[in-house]
């Protein structure tokens, strides 16, 4: 069980302010929100995704918020998303800076005529914020990919 500490309200409001954060990223995802969804990064944020958590070799590697267009248009391709965003912890914060890891399991939803197809992603987001102007973005993200099942939807 863990211990139970007191923490200030600026504390409290930093780690809602950034739980926030990670979970407008999946709003603005879901809502093909790309604009949106850049607008949680910083402008050199570093961005880097693992499609296969136990390769240690990036899939894809940006170093800018304008790099991350691509990347949030190509939901585009599913007629539906839906990402459940699950534990979140803050493992390090300071004053305008923090760390973190969050869970996501992201639905993706395809139709090819009458077939529909699901494919669900275990995610894993490793990540570093900085508040900047008194708002708190991502400073890095690194996504994992744990696993992919994917199947036929009646």
């Amino acid at each position: 069980m863990s211990k139970h500490v007191r923490i200030s309200p600026e504390e409290a409001a930093d780690r809602l302010a950034i739980r926030e954060v990670v979970e407008a990223y999946a709003h603005c995802a879901d809502r093909r929100d790309a604009k949106g969804q850049m607008a949680l990064f910083t402008a050199d944020t570093h961005f880097v995704v693992f499609m296969n958590a136990k390769d240690p070799k990036p899939s894809m590697d940006l170093h800018s918020r304008d790099a991350l267009a691509p990347v949030f248009a190509d939901l585009n391709k599913y007629d539906a998303t839906t990402h459940f965003v699950g534990q979140s912890t803050i493992f390090t914060l300071a004053s305008d800076r923090a760390t973190g890891e969050a869970y996501c399991l992201a639905h993706h939803v395809t139709v090819d005529g009458e077939k529909r197809r699901l494919m669900v992603a275990s995610l894993r987001y490793n990540d570093s914020f900085v508040k900047t102007g008194g708002a708190w973005l991502f400073a890095e993200r690194q996504l994992y990919v744990d696993w992919i099942d994917e199947r036929a939807l009646s």
